[in-house]
């Protein structure tokens, strides 16, 4: 694995130990097992040991759910999202294959092509887009007409996973 994919692994694993920890703490919170005495009126009190027990267990999963976010390390405002299909240019190394169906011609085939050939670290510029392995003549000059709309940004796990299958499928 490698060192990013590594760190994204642990934070997941961190989220889903902090996100039992919080759910464990708000179930024993509102147990039946919580100590109760009554008073002269009749009334059912909780004792003060448990009052102050279930203000730490809601105090520790408040702070769990804060931290969270923190963890999980997402990456909330993506400067290159306007580049994954929404917009003029596309991310050729982010962008899914449904990106290029606004561009007669590329569509699924010589897109196909072009999302299979990217290499690990990505198209760097225009050129190396041609070094797709199975491109024919006409798919390259297809690709050469729409250059102006591309964008080579660094690869990024979250949207390469995706690249020719994000399960939408209508």
């Amino acid at each position: 694995l490698s060192r990013r994919s590594h760190e994204k692994a642990l934070a997941v694993a961190m989220f889903r130990i902090l996100a039992l920890f919080a759910l464990a703490a708000s179930a024993s919170a509102y147990s039946t097992g919580i100590a109760a005495t009554r008073t002269r009126s009749s009334s059912v009190r909780m004792s003060e040991a448990e009052s102050s027990r279930r203000q730490m267990i809601t105090t520790a999963a408040v702070a769990a759910a804060a931290l969270v976010p923190g963890l999980a390390g997402a990456e909330v405002d993506y400067e290159g999202v306007k580049y994954l299909g929404g917009g003029d240019k596309i991310d050729v190394n982010n962008a899914n294959i449904r990106a290029f169906t606004s561009l007669p011609g590329m569509y699924p085939n010589a897109a196909a092509k072009l999302l299979k050939g990217i290499p690990d670290t990505g198209y760097k510029a225009a050129g190396d887009m041609y070094s797709a392995p199975g491109l024919t003549e006409a798919e390259k000059s297809v690709i050469k007409k729409y250059e102006g709309k591309f964008v080579f940004l660094a690869p990024k796990p979250e949207y390469v996973i995706d690249r020719l299958n994000n399960g939408l499928y209508r």
